[in-house]
């Protein structure tokens, strides 16, 4: 992951031997060779995305530097909420690395205390699903799509979710390989343990509106970011909501910064007529705007 960004642009060395400098130790090295278990875990997953994502964004705005001159929003789903935060000019590069090295670690230890899993139901709406979870003892924790809504909690309450989501007619049921129950209350340590680096972390008010993952509600408020970072950690995601609140208020043109393409699918699906970019490796960052 990243490494031939790595190897072609001096810009994003200079941000993976940052992040390594940061860390204290190779992160760069693990997103490059692996061992892929060990980059999984999701206390080196979250800083390590990140680094790529900014990575991207960085050369990508070198390249064609008309690119994010005035964005009308940013956001990000769930760990990308910190990049969004990092392009608004709200969050320094070296505070997002440090911080979602701490979330990650705090996330990865609240799995091992509060053993949890989490599973996609596609084909039923959230009220189903939140009557379902209801039933079951699971929680909804990311809304991502109509009709693709992510489910977590312990085990065994998640198994029976899904046994009640296949009995209503789900069309499909997709248990995650994941370590613990993520924006879900199982996270509460790890929310609680945010709460003083988050509150000492160096934060300003963002340049641009940041649409966020609780509320679905832009913010150019320091403060309420502050709130956020800390509650998005044990609440799930309102990908939909954001997804619908931007197409309402006029965005047409989205792009994707990161090593995957997943909310470009879910953005184009939903907004039809909307232009999405994804940039996801070296040979993407040479971005073309639509004309107008």
């Amino acid at each position: 992951m990243g490494k031939d960004l790595y190897e072609q642009f001096p810009t994003a060395r200079e941000l993976y031997d940052r992040a390594d400098e940061i860390l204290g130790f190779r992160l760069s090295r693990l997103c490059f060779e692996g061992p892929e278990e060990e980059l999984q875990q999701t206390r080196n997953a979250q800083p390590a995305i990140a680094v790529t994502s900014l990575a991207l964004l960085k050369v990508a705005t070198e390249v064609s530097p008309q690119l994010l001159e005035r964005p009308a929003f940013v956001a990000g789903h769930s760990l990308g909420e910190y990049s969004a935060l990092v392009a608004a000019g709200a969050l320094p590069f070296d505070e997002a690395v440090r911080l979602l090295r701490i979330r990650g670690e705090l996330m990865q230890a609240a799995g091992e205390k509060n053993p949890g899993t989490m599973a996609a139901v596609l084909g039923l709406d959230l009220t189903d699903c939140e009557e379902i979870c209801r039933e079951a003892g699971a929680e909804v924790c990311n809304v991502n799509a109509p009709g693709q809504i992510v489910i977590g909690g312990r085990r065994e309450a998640v198994v029976r979710a899904l046994d009640y989501a296949k009995a209503r007619g789900a069309v499909k049921v997709i248990p995650l390989s994941v370590s613990g129950a993520f924006h879900s209350s199982l996270m509460r340590p790890a929310a609680d343990g945010m709460v003083q680096p988050v509150a000492t972390a160096s934060l300003a008010d963002p340049a641009v509106p940041v649409v966020l993952n609780v509320t679905a509600t832009p913010t150019q408020d320091e403060l309420a970011i502050r709130h956020e970072l800390v509650d998005q950690v044990c609440r799930p995601v309102q990908w939909t909501k954001t997804v619908e609140f931007l197409g309402a208020h006029g965005v047409e043109t989205f792009i994707e910064f990161g090593p995957g393409r997943v909310l470009t699918a879910i953005i184009k699906r939903m907004l039809r007529k909307s232009t999405c970019i994804n940039v996801n490796d070296a040979a993407s960052v040479r971005v073309q705007l639509p004309d107008g």
